[in-house]
């Protein structure tokens, strides 16, 4: 296939309040706090965002911080777990480093191959670490493993995924009724591994705090996400016409299981509003609302990174 799907550029959670997420991300996890912002769709909610060292497409995990979000419910139709890549041999100093602060994890297991554990952020959703050839920086930092997909149907999604996408199908392992399968990207980058999992016990899926609101695919470029426009309606899915978002251009659909998917743009990037060296330390705003910056920095709550 020509030009086929690199992997994640990012993923969006709903969480509980945002000092709770920042710990966990800033500190548990080690992320850089990269950006502060508001939801383009409800300005007096904060949006905000992790990332590598760097602010780079296929490490940016973003959130949606509802201080008093009902919980919602990993299930069918959604994406249920997001895993950082960890390089070979340092998943025992994660699995230390959580057990000196006191913090709960599930593992080590493994999985096609590769050791992981599994931790729950303060709202409850699943972030795995997963110990790859594939990674080559310090952990987390490394970047995106990849996500898993909860479908109960999953033949139409891992259709998209090769047909279109250019993912391979690496295969299959089961766990009790439950069959996980792996399809991976061209390159075997950052965010390069989507994993589906059917599993006929497992219910559906409930959107609120804790749970994964989309994930997002790259585009190289403008062009390029007008060419995978192209692709995605041609087989058939209803995709929005391109939305900016500031730091890139995105398109939506819902894939044929019932997952919001987006294909985001690579610039312009982070840096397009403040210095690369001082990402979220001040509050940045959308065009439409800075002349609502007094109204809208009063009803947000304060926050504080660590570090």
């Amino acid at each position: 296939m020509n030009n086929p799907m690199t992997g994640l550029h990012h993923v969006t959670a709903i969480s509980g309040g945002p000092q709770d997420n920042i710990d966990f991300m800033a500190g548990t996890l080690g992320q850089r706090f990269i950006k502060r912002t508001v939801n383009f769709d409800a300005p007096d909610t904060y949006h905000l965002y992790y990332g590598d060292s760097d602010a780079a497409p296929g490490s940016v995990m973003t959130y949606f911080p509802f201080v008093n979000a009902e919980p919602g419910r990993a299930g069918n139709g959604m994406a249920s777990a997001l895993a950082y890549a960890v390089p070979a041999g340092r998943l025992d100093a994660w699995v230390a480093r959580f057990a000196a602060a006191g913090v709960g994890f599930d593992g080590p297991h493994t999985r096609f191959g590769e050791r992981l554990i599994a931790v729950r952020a303060p709202d409850g959703l699943c972030i795995e670490l997963i110990e790859t050839a594939r990674a080559k920086g310090g952990g987390p930092d490394d970047g995106f493993h990849g996500v898993t997909l909860h479908i109960d149907r999953p033949e139409a999604t891992a259709r998209l995924l090769t047909e279109v996408f250019g993912y391979s199908n690496e295969g299959a392992e089961r766990a009790g009724m439950a069959v996980r399968r792996r399809f991976l990207a061209a390159g075997q980058g950052r965010g390069s591994v989507i994993d589906i999992v059917s599993d006929p016990s497992a219910p559906s899926g409930r959107s609120g705090a804790g749970t994964i609101h989309h994930i997002a695919f790259r585009a190289k470029d403008n062009a390029d996400q007008l060419s995978w426009r192209a692709r995605a309606m041609e087989a058939g899915m209803d995709v929005t016409p391109v939305i900016d978002r500031q730091y890139f251009n995105a398109i939506y659909f819902r894939e044929p299981g019932g997952v919001l998917f987006e294909i985001a743009t690579d610039p312009p990037g982070f840096a397009v509003d403040e210095p690369m060296e001082t990402l979220g330390q001040a509050l940045m705003l959308p065009a439409q609302y800075e002349e609502r910056r007094a109204e809208i920095e009063a009803g947000l709550p304060e926050i504080r990174v660590p570090g």
